[in-house]
């Protein structure tokens, strides 16, 4: 029988790879009004359908509804961060293999993942979800500094803070409260701050059977914690990489996670590992590139066969198991220090032409307005390289940064303020 799979949210290529990977199978596509315009190839599937951002749960159920009564989905899939709530809620209305409303609900909500994973003894992290700043206060007072403090639900790494004094709650209060636009109400989450290096874990899970793919260290901005760059896999050694492979299945098992692609971000503290937060989806920043690289394992190619049906951990297990020449792949992005209009880029020719580097990409168009480092969508460039060491590889996407040069105008609203 033919598969139609139901796809929520846009996606980018990999609804096309789902296609492609078996003859005959056809996508239909519910996602917000504000993604249309990130779907690729949109005649190519079946039918599109578009959900004003702020829709209920409810209206995404009954638009599938009325598409599966005249023409029945087989599968059910969200590839991305947003509407993986909706994913759930629509596959359990239609009978469809998804994630459970319960665990989409512990992985979005950040301070209900903490209460369960103090309850499954898995985590420790002192955390309280606050709605005024008196409040935050209080948590200080309690628990002490540093703190993090950040929207209870979120992306992008928009809205975070880290509180060294009590004098700095207001301030960081405000920032998680959503100054930055889509985060604008949204609950605020005070958390233990835990010292020490962080990592991302993607992993790969069936029927609540648990495979950690790859480790892969990152690089955050030490103020608003936007990521800069990763290499993988990271440098630790085999004691850190189980302890750190047995913290995050206890992690994905008391969250009620049993299958599909996962990524979860931890810090590996002076205590040993704890978790910042987890996604069922597969990281971003290129991280299944750089696991690709490094691993031979095709985290999306898993994740599109995995979604038909298909058995992937036994060959994700075995090309694990294979020898290969030791190696790291890393990636390294660009910010830049104060605001304006891009007029020009230059220095790309340069970039490309550093040893171990194997691909350079901006992100940003002549024209387009440019910010300072507030989240990951603030970045401007990345570079991916390779090398035999994390520290070789990383050297030289971050050479490759340094010889771009970006061109900035003053915009007419700052020159109404000089």
């Amino acid at each position: 029988m033919p598969e139609h799979v139901l796809v929520i949210g846009s996606g980018r290529d990999l609804p096309t790879r789902l296609r492609r990977s078996r003859p005959g199978t056809r996508t239909t596509v519910i996602c917000r009004l504000d993604y249309l315009s990130k779907l690729r190839e949109t005649t190519e599937h079946t039918r599109v359908i578009g959900v004003r951002p702020e829709a209920e749960a409810d209206e995404w159920i009954e638009l599938a509804q009325a598409v599966h009564a005249r023409d029945p989905f087989t599968r059910i899939v969200a590839f991305g961060e947003r509407d993986q709530d909706k994913c759930a809620a629509v596959g359990q209305a239609l009978g469809l293999a998804a994630h459970s409303p319960q665990t989409t609900a512990l992985v979005y909500d950040k301070h209900a993942m903490r209460v369960r994973l103090r309850e499954a003894g898995v985590d420790t992290t002192a955390s309280a979800s606050v709605s005024h700043v008196d409040e935050l206060r209080a948590f200080l007072a309690a628990h002490g500094t540093p703190c993090i403090v950040k929207p209870a639900s979120g992306s992008f790494s928009k809205g975070i803070a880290l509180v060294r004094e009590p004098d700095e709650a207001a301030a960081a209060f405000e920032r998680a409260r959503g100054e930055l636009g889509d985060l604008n109400g949204s609950e605020v989450l005070v958390e233990q701050f835990h010292q020490g290096p962080q990592f991302s874990v993607e992993a790969f899970s069936e029927a609540g059977d648990h495979q950690i793919v790859v480790i892969t260290r990152k690089y955050s901005d030490p103020q608003n914690f936007v990521e800069l760059g990763h290499v993988s896999p990271a440098p630790l050694d085999p004691a850190q990489q189980k302890q750190v492979h047995d913290y995050v299945e206890r992690v994905l098992d008391a969250l009620g996670i049993e299958s599909g692609a996962t990524h979860t971000e931890v810090v590996l503290s002076p205590t040993g590992p704890q978790v910042i937060e987890t996604h069922i989806r597969m990281g971003g920043d290129e991280i299944p590139a750089l696991a690709h690289d490094v691993t031979g394992v095709d985290i999306a190619g898993c994740l599109i066969r995995h979604t038909l049906g298909e058995q992937v951990l036994p060959g994700i297990r075995a090309t694990l198991a294979e020898p290969r020449t030791p190696g790291c792949s890393a990636i390294w992005f660009g910010a830049l220090p104060s605001p304006g209009v891009l007029t020009g880029i230059s220095g790309l020719d340069e970039a490309r032409e550093v040893a171990g580097v194997t691909e350079v990409r901006l992100l940003v168009e002549a024209g387009a307005a440019i910010e300072t480092l507030e989240s990951s969508e603030s970045r401007v460039a990345h570079a991916r390289a390779v090398g035999p060491s994390a520290e070789a590889a990383l050297s030289a996407a971050q050479e490759a940064i340094s010889r771009l040069t970006f061109h900035l105008g003053v915009r007419a609203a700052d020159q109404g303020a000089l």
